[in-house]
């Protein structure tokens, strides 16, 4: 089921609604799944005593002792390894990666194993298994801590590939991503740790639904990550140019709603891809495809794509020149064929 506009609200669960930031959000989505079933654990490098190189996981281990909660070596390979033997058997758990380029020593894990157990048994073996990794840029990493990798994860059949751009998303996702029967990617955007926003953990979401973030007439916006604020915000300043512009949030990379995203771009007829990763192979290119190919007959325009460079991520002080902003997106706004030439 794909949703569109406004998310599920469950009127029979209590509301609770609070301002958090996108790391408590997700640290709040961790503590309720643990209560909530007794199959779900924590686990990766420092996500005990410490809470995690981001604090996410800060005070599950005092809350939910260290058998609910616990450290690691530092062996990705190991983690996600020891994480595909859980669910096997029965159980949920919920590793973290440090960084996004520290997740690599386990692609061979992921590949292999985490997106392939399914299909062997036919089923017979299901892998509710969720390996969270922080990723992107804006934070002035240095090299192996910022890195755009989910074309890797969304190529890989089998596995299920989620960023969340709003603590609410962060939230909704995670919940939805732990209780899954297969096993999810949850890509959460490093810049976007400490933006605030209200979150109501009443509220649900299918995973495989886009959002509506701001509606428009003239042009899409097809953003996810941590690159929907700045569509929002080049969406903010097209419109003091006299432009309307609708963003849409994919936050599913795969399964993909090509409803919603084709609904939306058939509206306005010209449509804008954004995404900090290199663009050649990438998340971006398949959008892009999938736009040609569902609303040729409706575009005004050749889809444009706004992402970093073919490059290795840069360095932190040539970060800036390196990630989408607002000024390039407007760029590719203005070349989709204006009929006052604008």
């Amino acid at each position: 089921m794909t949703i569109a506009h406004d998310d599920i609200r469950l009127d029979a669960a209590p509301a609770d609604v609070r301002v958090l930031s996108m790391s408590a959000a997700l640290n709040l989505a961790l503590a309720d799944a643990i209560a909530a079933d007794p199959e779900v654990v924590v686990f990766g490098e420092d996500v005990g005593a410490l809470g995690g190189v981001f604090r996410i996981t800060d005070g599950l281990t005092e809350r939910f002792g260290e058998d609910r909660c616990f450290d690691t070596p530092l062996a990705e390979s190991g983690i996600v390894g020891t994480a595909v033997g859980m669910a096997m058997n029965g159980m949920r758990p919920v590793v973290e990666l440090q960084f996004d380029a520290f997740a690599l020593p386990a692609f061979e894990q992921i590949v292999s194993h985490v997106a392939k157990l399914g299909n062997r048994t036919r089923g017979g073996v299901r892998m509710p298994l969720v390996i969270r990794i922080p990723f992107g840029g804006g934070i002035g990493g240095v090299e192996h801590h910022c890195d755009s990798s989910e074309a890797y994860y969304a190529h890989t059949p089998g596995l299920t590939v989620v960023s969340p751009s709003t603590p609410q998303d962060a939230y909704s996702l995670l919940r939805a991503a732990i209780s899954s029967p297969d096993p999810v990617i949850f890509l959460e955007p490093k810049k976007l740790y400490w933006g605030k926003g209200e979150v109501d953990t009443s509220t649900t979401v299918d995973i495989g639904s886009a959002r509506i973030a701001r509606e428009g007439s003239d042009v899409t916006l097809l953003a996810y990550g941590a690159s929907v604020p700045l569509a929002l915000e080049a969406a903010e300043t097209a419109a003091a140019e006299g432009r309307s512009v609708q963003v849409v949030d994919i936050r599913s990379l795969t399964p993909f709603d090509d409803a919603t995203v084709t609904a939306a771009v058939r509206s306005t007829g010209r449509a804008v891809v954004i995404a900090e990763a290199p663009g050649f192979a990438s998340v971006a290119s398949e959008i892009q495809a999938r736009v040609f190919e569902r609303c040729f007959e409706y575009l005004e325009a050749p889809v444009r794509r706004v992402t970093g460079f073919d490059t290795p991520f840069a360095p932190p002080k040539l970060e800036h020149w390196y990630l989408p902003d607002v000024d390039r997106v407007l760029d590719a706004i203005d070349s989709l064929h204006w009929e006052d030439g604008a």
